[in-house]
């Protein structure tokens, strides 16, 4: 039996969808006889593979790494699974847009917000660029399924990769499957 080369990728979110899927228990054991995972923020991989089958992508894209790493994941990946209110919206990650662009954040985080030697960071590759508002998934790249919750729940995370397994579509309807929070 060929396994499907499984991934998650984890932008500008909190982590709480990734924790959400490892509440997937005891099913992760029998998910690891079906899935090859190939790329993953749990996983020591540093270069996204060619050839995935199914990835979910956790978090709202921030910056010019995320953009870039979600571009990547979307050319390498056959099924792109926006996992989470963050990847679906941009959720929380977007209240910095309320700022107004990227000069006002980091004014905020760096200096008004600095307990001591306020600065802004000056060398490259300390913060990575920021993009001038944080975007949801959909509006880079094309996504071909969404999973909402902040976090999803397990039951939702396994309801939405079971049928996958299958080579089915889940059925994403309901408010089991589509209630947001």
């Amino acid at each position: 039996m060929n396994k499907i080369k499984f991934a998650t990728i984890w932008l500008a979110g909190c982590s709480g969808c990734h924790m959400s899927f490892l509440d997937l228990d005891e099913w992760l054991i029998d998910l690891a006889d079906k899935v090859d995972v190939v790329y993953s923020p749990i996983a020591d991989v540093k270069e996204y593979p060619e050839g995935v089958d199914v990835c979910l992508v956790e978090g709202g894209i921030a910056n010019e790494e995320n953009l870039e790493l979600v571009r990547k994941v979307r050319e390498r990946t056959k099924l792109l699974i926006s996992f989470g209110d963050c990847a679906v919206t941009a959720n929380v990650p977007a209240m910095r847009n309320m700022l107004g662009g990227t000069e006002p954040v980091l004014k905020r985080c760096y200096l008004e917000l600095a307990d001591y030697t306020a600065q802004l960071p000056k060398e490259k590759g300390i913060v990575p660029e920021l993009l001038e508002q944080v975007l949801p998934v959909h509006e880079v790249v094309k996504v071909d399924l969404f999973m909402p919750g902040c976090p999803p729940s397990a039951d939702r995370i396994k309801a939405t990769i079971e049928p996958l397994l299958r080579g089915e579509k889940p059925a994403m309807a309901g408010r089991e499957m589509i209630k947001f929070g």
